[in-house]
């Protein structure tokens, strides 16, 4: 039976993105040997376990992007490489380049993941009975594009994550001049309640709008952070990113960063 999907998970669009940041691959060697899968097939395998989040031996053959094991190493390979770290600064780019980056505000926010087995970033999660866990940082731009996402043990308080969020801020092309990183404003929960983050954001030039804890609600500040809500909500559509299978940092972060570059893809088309 051929597998049928009803639209292809690697668009041309999207392929067009994708296949100049890819490493080049050796020429098959004149001993022969089985050829390697193509990059684009392997590449649906990869986005069919983010948006499904089957495992990786539950592969379709019928998709013909190789078994579950080859389409692993080639996200390991391609995050080793730092592709979707590139591919994501390209999409930023061209967002800012079309006008597409609300620069004036930034919200930031964390969503916290069950993590079966543990593994590297992961740690006892206080709100589920102390089972390991990984948090899922952002920064996302006035309209939810994100910025910049990191992934932590589910102990780690959000705003000890802040500093190197703000730090990681990719330098954003796609206008003249000099790159764009630092939004004008920063708005965040009581998670990030801090002085000294405040005066660190502040001599930056960056405006915290952090709540306070031990205030009422109603601050209002809750209508501009909603969009970082949503984005943490389209971030766990992709079902891989719902609950961390993947005990290796590197894996679960490239699927991360993917799924967030998928994101700023949607925003441009």
């Amino acid at each position: 039976m051929e597998w049928v999907m009803a639209k292809p998970l690697v668009s041309d669009e999207l392929w067009a993105e994708i296949e100049p940041l890819l490493p080049k691959r050796e020429p098959p060697s004149e001993k022969g040997g089985r050829p390697p899968i193509d990059d684009r097939a392997t590449l649906t395998g990869i986005l069919f376990v983010l948006k499904t989040g089957i495992p990786w031996e539950d592969l379709p053959r019928e998709m013909n992007c190789g078994c579950g094991m080859t389409c692993w190493r080639r996200l390991r390979d391609w995050q080793a490489a730092g592709v979707w770290d590139q591919l994501h600064e390209v999409l930023l780019a061209k967002l800012n380049a079309a006008g597409k980056l609300d620069w004036q505000r930034a919200a930031v926010d964390s969503s916290t993941v069950r993590a079966v087995g543990a593994g590297e970033e992961t740690g006892p999660n206080p709100t589920d009975r102390r089972k390991p866990g990984s948090k899922h940082h952002l920064i996302v731009d006035g309209q939810g594009v994100p910025l910049e996402v990191q992934v932590s043990g589910a102990n780690r308080h959000d705003v000890k994550q802040l500093p190197q969020l703000i730090e990681n801020l990719p330098a954003v092309r796609g206008k003249p001049g000099h790159p764009r990183q630092k939004p004008d404003e920063l708005y965040g929960d009581r998670a990030y309640d801090s002085e000294p983050e405040r005066r660190a954001l502040r001599k930056l030039g960056i405006e915290p709008y952090l709540a306070k804890r031990g205030t009422e609600h109603g601050s209002g500040l809750g209508k501009i952070r909603y969009v970082v809500e949503r984005t943490i909500s389209w971030l766990h559509q992709f079902r891989r990113l719902r609950v961390r299978y993947d005990r290796r940092i590197d894996i679960h972060q490239g699927f991360l960063t993917l799924a967030a570059s998928l994101i700023c893809f949607n925003f441009l088309v």
